[in-house]
């Protein structure tokens, strides 16, 4: 394994005998090295190899630029995230995760603490990435003695939520916005608290995830479900109606048209929730 560019003392980008590039980490890896030389495979803790072309320049590009320490301690809390969530999720959580960990404990040590606004909807609507934002706040108080709020593990859950998604962290943000807007509008309509632990509720909030991204992207299910919409018309009444209210909030303030097949689905989610309520 050949070295190949040299990122700082503990990181390196290598070369193997078939050309595939990696980069490695290890305490003084790249100490009096120059590029050409072999590695000592004693000396590397982490190996990374990335797909995305970009996501690794980036990666590089991040590893110059923070202490390996805090590298380290993200990519733990990603292997947990990957246990604790078990889905595929974006090589990009390599660069985003540590860049903001790196950050906020910069900020913590200069008494600099941000507060999250969507802090109680991100701990409604995505429980299990919040589960491993708290766990992040215990590995960095574990590693480096810097003690998160649950804020701090919100912005962490984004991380993950955009990771799986595979959205920009602001989409994410938005995305979020609405699932609480539609919710409201659902809550306020039936004048009901929703039982955030039954698994309607759990189907109802991923279909409204799914939802707001395609709003955001602009794009609509294929509409042919005119004839089983009147069915669900007549069938749930209530629940039609309050899925007017959510098309007539959606075109006002997003400028987009929910077809048929979106009212079908927000009719029948809705109908199970309220349904036992």
């Amino acid at each position: 394994m050949k070295i190949e560019k040299i990122l700082n003392n503990n990181a390196v980008v290598t070369l193997d005998d078939k050309g595939k590039e990696s980069i490695v980490m290890g305490r003084g890896i790249a100490f009096k090295r120059k590029i050409g030389d072999r590695l000592d495979p004693m000396q590397i803790d982490k190996t990374f190899t990335l797909s995305d072309k970009s996501i690794s320049s980036k990666f590089q590009e991040l590893l110059a630029s923070i202490p390996m320490e805090h590298m380290l301690l993200s990519e733990r809390i990603i292997n947990y995230a990957k246990i604790k969530l078990g889905k595929k999720m974006s090589d990009s959580i390599y660069v985003t995760l540590p860049d903001h960990i790196s950050g906020a404990i910069g900020r913590y040590e200069e008494n600099i603490i941000l507060y999250n606004p969507l802090l109680w909807d991100i701990k409604r609507f995505y429980k299990d990435e919040f589960q491993v934002g708290l766990k992040a706040n215990q590995v960095v108080e574990e590693e480096t003695g810097v003690r998160f709020l649950e804020d701090e593990a919100a912005f962490i859950a984004m991380h993950f939520v955009n990771a799986l998604l595979n959205e920009e962290i602001t989409n994410v943000y938005d995305i979020t916005l609405i699932m609480q807007e539609i919710s409201d509008i659902v809550r306020h309509y039936f004048m009901i608290e929703f039982d955030e632990d039954s698994l309607n509720y759990y189907r109802f909030i991923t279909h409204l995830k799914f939802f707001a991204q395609r709003l955001l992207n602009n794009t609509h299910y294929d509409d042919d479900s005119k004839e089983l919409l009147e069915v669900i018309k007549y069938k749930h009444k209530k629940a039609y109606q309050c899925v007017e209210k959510i098309k007539f909030f959606i075109a006002e303030k997003y400028k987009y048209d929910l077809s048929d097949e979106e009212m079908l689905y927000l009719a029948v989610h809705i109908a199970r929730i309220v349904k036992n309520l």
